[in-house]
């Protein structure tokens, strides 16, 4: 009944995506026409209606989005997809750890050609079109391009780790691959903001001056120690602003988006850094890499069981067994039955947004906060009124109206 249920479980998944962001643009173009009374005096009505255009544009190409992925992994399933790769790998490859990881890379390959009219229609329609592109087509291209070379170089080694472990550590195999993979994930988290990500923008040091003595003074108020300042030449590709910091121990670096810095004050600046360094004293991050430990852990042991079950490849359209398809097969499908735990994985992020709210609240002032946000959400055009139940399902920061009025209620 496999191939009964996983079809029954994709056409129910798509239909509750588009349903709930169909839900979403009329409930975004139903309110465009007048800004909720708690920004009236801070944000224009030009604004909020520029908010909710883009708002309807991106969610109106999501749900094509959705249903191109829908059809593409029937393609690869049921419609033998799969199986034609894993046959082309073997021509080009013959047997053994080298097909696997070509067939891999072909699955990746040809699922990253399918993605990529989707993007180019968000980066060069609608974000260019409400303002927010800075991307050539060659830069476009070249992000593309190192996106796979960078992709390759390090899944490759990573991926045929796993399939040796798949191949030569018995039963228990899962346990020690899901022992590596999460080894190989913290290491990335470390290595990525020193090593990857300099390859796609600018890290400067943040200059020295009133702006950066008052960030000092809170992070030593609030014994952080990082490993420096750094402003991101995030103009080059879009003119979205965002703070954040990356790393653990000493490695911790605070970063600024270059957008960020040009529109907030010296007060609305310390208030979002305070708010991200309440995900920290929270320990925001490590109580994230626990749900993610423990559902890849559910994900390997799940694994396992399928790995040496014929009708787990039978019934989806695979008539070649092996490891490299258990893993490819496995990946792809999951989130069709995962996508009912989306509510709850964003309900708990939205709650560790408040607590970081909190937090920022009482190292620095509410109303700081309040006049950032506010900020934010007129220049990044984010809507003041999505559709509460597209919200619960996918939003991991509350509603700006409920973030905004239990601020001003402190």
């Amino acid at each position: 009944m496999l191939t009964e249920i996983f079809v029954a479980a994709l056409v129910l998944t798509t239909g509750v995506r588009l349903w709930l962001a169909t839900r979403h643009r009329a409930h975004v173009a139903a309110h465009r026409s007048e800004v909720p009374v708690a920004f009236r005096e801070a944000i224009p009505l030009e604004a909020h209606q520029k908010a909710a255009d883009y708002t309807v544009a991106r969610a109106s190409l999501g749900r094509t989005d959705v249903v191109i992925g829908a059809l593409w992994l029937l393609v690869l399933t049921l419609g033998g997809g799969l199986q034609w790769m894993f046959d082309l790998a073997g021509r080009l490859a013959g047997d053994g750890m080298v097909r696997d990881l070509v067939f891999i890379g072909i699955v990746a390959f040809a699922s990253s050609l399918i993605d990529l009219p989707v993007l180019m229609w968000r980066t060069f329609v609608i974000e260019q079109r409400f303002g927010f592109n800075k991307m050539t087509l060659g830069m476009f291209f070249g992000d593309q391009i190192k996106h796979g070379l960078i992709g390759a170089a390090i899944g490759a080694p990573a991926v045929a780790a796993v399939l040796w472990i798949m191949d030569s550590l018995g039963a228990a195999w899962w346990v020690y691959a899901w022992a590596f993979w999460l080894t190989f994930s913290l290491a990335m988290m470390v290595l990525y903001p020193t090593f990857i990500a300099p390859l796609f923008n600018k890290f400067e040091p943040m200059p020295a001056g009133e702006l950066r003595s008052r960030i000092e003074a809170l992070l030593e108020r609030c014994g952080f120690r990082s490993d420096g300042l750094f402003v991101m030449d995030g103009s080059r590709r879009s003119a979205h602003g965002n703070a954040y910091f990356t790393g653990f121990g000493k490695g911790k670096r605070i970063v600024f988006f270059d957008t960020l810095l040009n529109r907030l004050g010296g007060d609305e600046i310390e208030a979002v850094l305070a708010h991200e360094l309440g995900h920290y004293k929270h320990h925001h991050i490590w109580k994230r890499v626990g749900w993610i430990a423990a559902g890849s852990l559910a994900f390997f042991a799940l694994l396992g069981w399928l790995v040496d079950a014929p009708w787990f490849f039978e019934q989806l359209g695979v008539s070649s067994q092996g490891d490299a398809m258990a893993l490819t097969l496995f990946a792809l499908v999951i989130p069709v039955f995962s996508f009912p735990l989306s509510p709850i994985l964003s309900l708990m992020s939205r709650k560790h947004e408040f607590e970081a709210d909190a937090y920022a609240v009482a190292q620095t002032r509410a109303d700081w906060l309040v006049t950032a946000l506010v900020k934010l959400y007129r220049d990044n055009a984010s809507t003041l009124t999505p559709d509460p139940l597209y919200s619960q399902f996918y939003d991991s920061h509350p509603p700006a109206a409920l973030r905004v009025a239990r601020l001003q209620s402190t």
